[in-house]
């Protein structure tokens, strides 16, 4: 949590934006496992915590704008909330701590809602994408359930955005707490990743420090040596000689602001030569997109930039054949690269993802594109001082889409099917830092550890 001041600012730069109306904001609740008693680890929704602040359950919040008044909604605890819980401060001393003045118990929310729409007045509120907040809001403004997403507020979500969008130095700190955890589990990763070890050792043992450091896991670990398989969640292979294993994994701070880092490990403590050569493929991708990196110029731009080092690369060692631009420009290199370079991290590891990624990362000026690949890239539009994204590119054999692209005989002018047959079981590689947008470029957040063939051999085989 920040200072009171903070929260405030935020605040007021919305009233700001948005002009009028109300605008609303329902906090997340506990979910249940399998029974009411039993529930998940609990995480606040981003745009609450980023305008108020508080990390719990049971609250809600209201601008009023012609007012410029700010409400906490929530209940103070009973003895038998105390009993299980322990004393938690009442709902006036945890609203003084974000700078608000007036509380109210949470069925005002509700109310004041209806009052708002009965006097004929603007609504705003956020995409919901949490199933018993739709069912509560859809009661209290009176929408169906499958209408509400389109109810919701175009000037609300852009308004976040262009706020959420750009971090304070509080929050690239934040940042950078997270990513001195991440550096450790990572570090760990490499130095246990030996042959004949299962999967899930290595991922709980992760999990562990991340929570022993007093953070925790920004989404599933990633850690398979199938990393053809892009988010691959099961860790039930043994790690065997010769193998290379791809870890993407991301810590969140006590604030809940993300990290999120990828490297490939080299199971037997050396990359083979065909290893080395597509991990310096990837390498020199990223290497070459993080330098293109400031105000002003298009992420869409960079991922390109990425895009045509991979296919000149893979040219170079026989797999791509033809002029890399017009490759590039085609679309074949996605049968390797058939994602996006990065995406915009911060309180979320996809930073508010939830809102619209269009909203997000597109605008009047750079639209999204339907290619195959590119369809996944996250973020295209022009970098401002102040984003935070992340950068990984990454060559990946995928049989199966291999074996459908090779049937319809596509893309051949560009693609040596024959040589790529060889590559059928090699796997994947991904290599990922978190990099801000500076004044004058940018700068690469964290100790980002191990990178190169050199350093990552070095850790492995210590």
């Amino acid at each position: 949590m920040f200072k009171p001041e903070t929260y405030i600012e935020r605040r007021r730069k919305l009233k700001e934006q948005i002009k009028s109306g109300l605008i609303i904001f329902l906090g997340n609740n506990e979910s249940p496992m399998n029974y009411t008693d039993n529930t998940y680890l609990f995480r606040q929704d981003s745009s609450f915590l980023y305008f108020w602040g508080l990390n719990s359950h049971g609250l809600a919040a209201t601008i009023d704008v012609e007012a410029d008044k700010d409400t906490l909604y929530g209940n103070d605890q009973t003895v038998d909330d105390i009993i299980w819980m322990g004393p938690q401060p009442i709902m006036q001393e945890r609203a003084q701590k974000v700078g608000v003045e007036a509380t109210a118990p949470f069925d005002q929310f509700a109310e004041d809602i209806k009052k708002a729409l009965q006097q004929g007045r603007k609504v705003h509120f956020l995409p919901q994408y949490r199933h018993e907040n739709m069912i509560s809001l859809s009661s209290m403004l009176e929408i169906e359930i499958p209408k509400l997403t389109d109810s919701t507020s175009v000037d609300l979500i852009k308004a976040v955005v262009e706020q959420r969008s750009v971090k304070s130095k509080e929050e690239i700190d934040e940042i950078e707490s997270a990513l001195e955890i991440a550096y450790e589990i990572h570090t760990f990763a490499m130095k246990e990743s030996k042959p004949g070890v299962v999967e899930q050792e290595i991922v709980g043992k992760m999990e562990g420090i991340v929570l022993a450091k007093g953070g925790r896991l920004a989404f599933p670990v990633i850690f398979s040596r199938h990393g053809e398989t892009l988010h691959n969640h099961y860790y039930g292979n043994t790690l065997q000689d010769g193998d290379i294993a791809v870890c993407d994994a991301g810590v969140e701070s006590a604030a809940n602001y993300a990290a999120d880092i990828t490297r490939t490990i080299p199971v037997s403590g050396k990359f083979s030569d065909r290893q080395k050569e597509v991990y310096e493929i990837v390498l020199t991708s990223q290497e070459q997109a993080i330098a293109a990196m400031k105000p002003g110029v298009k992420f869409k731009d960079v991922h390109f930039i990425s895009a045509k080092e991979i296919a000149t690369g893979l040219k170079n060692i026989g797999i791509m054949q033809g002029d890399p631009d017009e490759a590039v420009a085609a679309g074949a290199h996605a049968l390797f690269l058939p994602h996006g370079l990065g995406h915009m991290m911060g309180l979320d590891v996809h930073d508010m993802e939830n809102l619209g990624e269009d909203y997000v990362g597109y605008d009047n000026e750079v639209q999204r594109s339907d290619q195959f690949g590119l369809v996944s890239l996250r973020i295209g539009k022009r970098l401002k001082t102040g984003y935070v994204l992340t950068v990984e590119p990454g060559i990946y054999f995928i049989p199966d889409l291999i074996n459908k692209w090779k049937a319809e005989n596509k893309f051949a002018e560009f693609i040596n099917y024959q040589q790529v047959e060889k590559y059928k079981d090699f796997g994947g590689i991904r290599i990922e830092d978190n990099v801000v947008v500076t004044d004058d470029g940018h700068r690469i957040l964290g100790n980002p550890g191990p990178k190169t063939v050199a350093d990552v051999e070095e850790m492995a085989s210590g």
